[in-house]
């Protein structure tokens, strides 16, 4: 029954479908003339028909004024926002052609531009060297898109007038009786209700919109106003003159504010790098100005941020121009740090040089390619070159002018390439632990339990000393990780190093945990983890380089009460049966007085290192939970002195500064009998 159902409606359709094709034919071919296709289809214009397509409109127009302006034709730009969603934008420009076109007599120039598709003074570099308007759309767009549109033209002294409607002319083109001395032209406009429903300009938007113009040609004046019953927030105001001598270097400040550093005559961490520069074909010119915030705190989480703008229009999606500013900057970086002998300047890359800053770039070229007709990014594939090369030589300038300040803005950029390659790392261990069983160090000898709480480890020093551990453990909770002697100190090592470096990779990859900024404690498979060094001097460097490793890249296990020092005897002492065990000499000092009196044939044998104690003796002294003494790692946050800027104090690159350390210390150190 069902299958006779489906099989009777799949026949009806088949009909259907036999019939509308018979019927098609030349009537049926819809020629769309004017502006026609823009009502139809206003998304291929504009994007759209919501808030952002409505002031995609306002911005067509303003660009309009803002050639004039970059091509020197104009001065001052006037915008208006008036109630009921009005919107008026005035120019001291040249004002548009209104003489009868060439190829339509009986129509204006004027009229041309507002009622056709695809016509405009922008298609070669005669009137305007450079523009953002290229298709001839825009205006004509904004036209068939408003149920009203006022054309107000003033050139030659005098003054002509036209309405329109929906793309159509509704009055003609007429010239006031009286001469003027304005010049420019002045469009009234009000977006379709047809078109746009409820959607209304918002006056942030569109000041935002004013500003940032504004900012993007120095010579440019642009006055503000609004109906203050439209604005809804006080940052917005009612009227405002903006003018900005400084370009983009104002436009970058407003955006991170600035700090002079006036006493050393230098910039500051917060100064910028800016200028302009013309392209090496004297085609077009580049504007730029950028900045790296390194007087705070390192954030490997800032990715920084990228403004950028051709021919004064927009491009968020970024383009090849921002691609000619990237590898402007990262050639120099290289460059620089190639001179200065820096061996980490090979791991930087673009990500690294423009993630970690702030820079607004503005590039005027001729006949600009954009990705479609809202010319969110630019595709020009000569761009890349132009830009580069004429901002480079700027850059290496301001690098060897500036040898302080370019040296704090490298080792910036590299700490971002350091936490880059290390959370690679961290995801490379993530990764190969997901797709296999847990891979464990070969020379980590684990605990039976599983349970992280009830579990600890043991990182001891050299093959030797982790026999013995693993002789005198208790195999159910406690692990035993040897290391080869003194490990990589990872406060002067770079990324790579200590990537390659076989020691420290297998302590990350034991403690399961990751490292960096991946590093999470929840994940730690001990709930301890000790370490145990010989209790001489070498092995408290040991210690030293174990503890500046989990303070640099594993500080929450510091944070959280997980780290802890082993107290391994240096002195065994033995007189008539009676055996104990000294940490130092104070402490054996103290026992020869208090335990064994006036005893003069007491036996002190000196441990060489844990590998040679006896298994009992390490498990007794050194490994029992029930007798041993543990010290637990913790961070001073109330001292005078920062923890980082202390630890890299005593195991950074500056030699001196530990020198002064040894110095100022000198007098608490004592001699020891070895």
């Amino acid at each position: 029954m069902l299958k006779n159902q489906v099989s009777t409606l799949f026949q009806k359709n088949q009909a259907r479908a036999t019939a509308a094709k018979e019927e098609y034919t030349a009537k049926d071919i819809e020629v769309l003339e004017g502006l026609e296709p823009v009502r139809k289809r206003p998304g291929m214009y504009i994007g759209g028909t919501d808030e952002k397509a409505l002031h995609h409109l306002a911005a067509e127009v303003l660009d309009n004024a803002m050639d004039e302006v970059v091509s020197g034709f104009a001065t001052k730009i006037e915008i208006r926002l008036e109630p009921n969603n009005i919107l008026t934008i005035r120019d001291n420009g040249r004002g548009i052609p209104v003489d009868p076109h060439p190829k339509f007599p009986h129509l204006s120039a004027l009229e041309v531009i507002l009622t056709t598709l695809h016509s405009g003074g922008k298609f070669d570099s005669k009137v305007y060297s450079t523009s953002g308007g290229l298709h001839g759309v825009g205006i004509s767009v904004v036209n068939a898109l408003s149920d009203l549109l006022e054309v107000e033209i003033s050139r030659q002294k005098q003054c002509w007038r036209q309405t329109y409607s929906r793309g159509h002319s509704q009055t003609p083109l007429v010239m006031d009786e009286q001469p003027t001395r304005k010049k420019g032209t002045f469009m009234r406009f009000h977006p379709d209700p047809e078109i746009f429903e409820d959607a209304q300009f918002k006056p942030a938007t569109l000041f935002q919109m004013a500003r940032s113009k504004a900012y993007l040609f120095k010579g440019a004046e642009i006055e503000w106003w609004c109906d203050p019953s439209l604005i809804k927030d006080s940052r917005t105001p009612q009227q405002a003159t903006l003018h900005y001598p400084g370009g983009l270097l104002d436009y970058l400040e407003s955006l991170v504010g600035k700090q002079t550093n006036e006493e050393e005559g230098e910039p500051s961490p917060f100064e910028f790098f800016a200028g302009e520069a013309t392209f090496p074909s004297q085609q077009g010119r580049v504007e730029w100005a950028v900045t790296w915030p390194i007087s705070a705190e390192p954030d490997e989480d800032f990715e920084g941020q990228m403004t950028s703008f051709c021919n004064t229009i927009p491009t968020p999606l970024g383009g090849t121009h921002e691609s000619g500013l990237r590898q402007a900057l990262t050639r120099g970086f290289k460059d620089y740090g190639e001179r200065v002998n820096n061996k980490r300047i090979s791991n930087l890359t673009p990500e690294d040089v423009n993630g970690g800053g702030i820079a607004v770039l503005s590039a005027f070229i001729q006949q600009p390619q954009f990705q479609g007709q809202t010319k969110e990014k630019l595709v020009s594939t000569s761009a890349t070159k132009m830009v580069e090369n004429a901002i480079k030589d700027h850059f290496d300038h301001w690098l060897s002018d500036y040898p302080q300040l370019a040296n704090q803005v490298l080792e910036y950029v590299l700490n971002r390439a350091d936490a880059r390659l290390r959370k690679r790392q961290s995801k490379d261990v993530a990764r190969a632990s997901a797709t296999r069983k847990l891979r464990l160090p070969g020379k980590l000898t684990d605990c039976t339990n599983t349970d992280p709480n009830l579990c600890e480890i043991f990182l001891v020093e050299g093959d030797s000393a982790g026999g013995s551990a693993k002789q005198a453990r208790s195999r159910a909770t406690q692990a035993v990780l040897p290391l080869k002697g003194k490990i990589l100190n990872v406060a002067t090592a770079s990324i790579d190093k200590m990537r390659g470096n076989q020691e420290v990779a297998d302590l990350i990859l034991a403690l399961g945990c990751g490292s960096g900024r991946d590093c999470n404690p929840a994940k730690l498979r001990y709930s301890r983890v000790i370490i145990m060094t010989d209790a001489d001097v070498d092995g408290a460097h040991i210690a030293s380089l174990l503890l500046t490793l989990f303070f640099q890249e594993m500080r929450p296990l510091i944070e959280k009460g997980h780290i802890y020092l082993a107290q391994p005897p240096l002195y065994r002492l033995t007189y008539n049966q009676q055996t104990l065990y000294a940490r130092d000499d104070a402490e054996k000092d103290k026992l020869m007085k208090t335990a064994f009196g006036k005893a003069t044939k007491v036996d002190i044998s000196r441990f060489k290192g844990l590998g040679e104690m006896p298994v009992e003796q390490l498990r007794n002294t050194t490994m029992d939970p029930t007798k041993r003494t543990l010290l637990r790692v913790a961070l001073n946050l109330n001292q005078e002195e920062n923890p980082a800027e202390f630890v890299n104090r005593l195991m950074g690159k500056n030699p001196e500064a530990r020198f002064q350390f040894i110095q100022e210390n000198a007098k608490f150190a004592r001699d020891v009998d070895v």
